[in-house]
């Protein structure tokens, strides 16, 4: 194998970490009402007459800083 494919390895590993780790914590804030992944103090959220409007704000912020340590973590050599 060639350099480029180890590296594209240890991407997808962590991607589907990423993913594993995301889908237990949706199970897992389902359970308990005191866990609102998605409905985080930030999320921007306005409701109007015939309009709704979401933005999860510090939901991404969050899931951007677990991703940046996964990649930082097999980045390492």
């Amino acid at each position: 194998m060639s350099d480029g494919s180890g590296t594209i390895g240890k991407f997808l590993i962590a991607i589907g970490l990423l993913i594993a780790i995301l889908g237990v914590l949706l199970v897992v804030a389902g359970r308990f009402p005191g866990l609102r992944i998605g409905r985080l103090p930030g999320d921007i959220y306005v409701e109007r007459d015939g309009f709704r409007f979401y933005f999860p704000l510090m939901t991404s912020i969050l899931i951007s800083i677990i991703l940046s340590l996964v990649l930082w973590f097999f980045s390492r050599k």
